[in-house]
């Protein structure tokens, strides 16, 4: 049997994995309840526009005029229509219906869209990042060798406060450069014009970008760009990943959306080929899309009532992460992001690893967070937390933590 040299060499466990299981193997002695402000999954429940219309199309399925088989490839005109109108037209961008793709997770796009590179095709992200990026181009061979904690063919662009968390542009010729902003795990944003300088590289050197936008909803400046098409010539190099996991608490339903600007094309043997009909091949090859009832809820979410629904939600959670700016600013700590995202960057005060301050938080306080060195070497020294709990869970977390400190 000839298994994947590439996934068996991979290193430990995935960040998220290893957490669960050190959570695991503590609760059970824990003196009290773990708060859990770790893993970003949200817990509200689903907005009643999203909830009636998902039981709606449910009892539809259930009638010979209203039953659904397979969805279409890229999922039903409807949904991408309620996307283009009411994520894209209001901020000015034109795109097509067949630019858009269904999908049941921005984690399972983001992974997947290596597959439109060739296998030694090189690769550029930033560090700290969401490890799904990088181990899905291990998987697939692509980075090389992982010696001394690092990869021998990624390009990595270290962000860190030192920079402002502003990384510099790739230094040697990279195929694909991923850029998730507002940012997971920092929280931290681009301005439009350092937005506008990696569109103009990727322009320039003809390197395909993929633009992760899952925690647009969380943007609270209309001077931060939500899209990445809001750059001129954007369409031409980069792909965009949306979700409505955590902008309508979709983390247990699942459906996001990719887009795919037909005007987005790459020259093999002097011919320009279009990724977006390389992805329509791909995806009728190995998904049956998402289901009838979930692109309706989604599609519920994007309307009028819904958008006022969520949109209440998402000012919840940034409740939750002012609380915990405030909170710690004020106990004279250093932290980042949580103004524009759901997530707020620590930096540990004392010199403590991020694994030991997890574990000293999760044994002392009873509190959940996320090592920042999860996300890379650049994450070193820092740990994330999320606003994804409930208003009471926060303050109780917030009075923990610093009591302990």
């Amino acid at each position: 049997m000839h298994l994947n040299t590439h996934l068996i060499h991979m290193p430990g466990n995935y960040l998220f994995a290893e957490i669960a299981r050190r959570v695991s193997a503590y609760a059970p002695s824990a003196p009290r309840p773990l708060i859990r402000l770790g893993i970003g999954d949200v817990t509200q429940p689903l907005a009643p526009a999203i909830t009636q219309a998902m039981a709606a199309a449910s009892l539809e399925m259930g009638t010979p005029e209203g039953f659904h088989g397979y969805p279409p490839d890229q999922g039903y005109d409807f949904l991408r229509q309620a996307i283009l109108d009411a994520d894209y037209a209001p901020l000015g961008v034109q795109l097509a219906l067949d630019d858009v793709f269904i999908t049941d997770g921005a984690k399972t796009d983001t992974s997947a869209l290596q597959e439109l590179l060739a296998p030694d095709a090189r690769i550029a992200l930033t560090d700290p990042v969401y490890p799904v990026y990088v181990d899905s181009n291990a998987m697939a061979g692509r980075l090389g060798n992982y010696e001394n904690d690092s990869w021998s063919r990624l390009a990595t662009l270290p962000c860190n406060a030192e920079n402002a968390f502003v990384p510099e542009l790739p230094t040697e010729p990279v195929d694909m450069l991923y850029l998730c902003y507002p940012n997971n795990p920092t929280g931290t944003v681009l301005t439009r014009a350092q937005l506008k300088r990696f569109v103009d590289y990727a322009l320039q050197t003809q390197t395909l970008i993929l633009f992760d936008a899952a925690y647009k909803a969380y943007i609270t400046d209309d001077a931060i760009p939500r899209s990445i098409y809001e750059i001129e010539g954007a369409e031409k190099i980069a792909i965009e990943c949306c979700s409505f996991s955590k902008s309508a608490g979709f983390t247990g339903t699942r459906c996001a959306y990719t887009i795919i600007p037909q005007a987005l094309t790459a020259q093999v043997d002097g011919q320009a080929v279009s990724l977006n009909a390389l992805w329509r091949r791909r995806v009728a090859s190995r998904q049956n899309g998402v289901s009838y009832p979930i692109q309706r809820a989604a599609a519920a979410a994007l309307s009028p009532d819904g958008r006022a629904q969520v949109d209440a939600q998402v000012r919840g959670y940034m409740d939750n992460a002012r609380q915990i700016v405030t909170a710690f600013t004020s106990a004279g700590l250093q932290v980042f992001g949580g103004v524009h995202a759901p997530y707020v960057w620590l930096r540990i005060p004392g010199g403590q690893s991020s694994w030991d301050f997890f574990d000293r938080l999760l044994h002392e306080a009873q509190v959940v967070g996320t090592p920042g060195s999860g996300f890379g070497p650049s994450g070193e020294g820092y740990l994330r937390l999320t606003a994804f709990n409930t208003a009471e869970a926060t303050r109780e977390a917030l009075a923990r933590i610093l009591a302990i400190l």
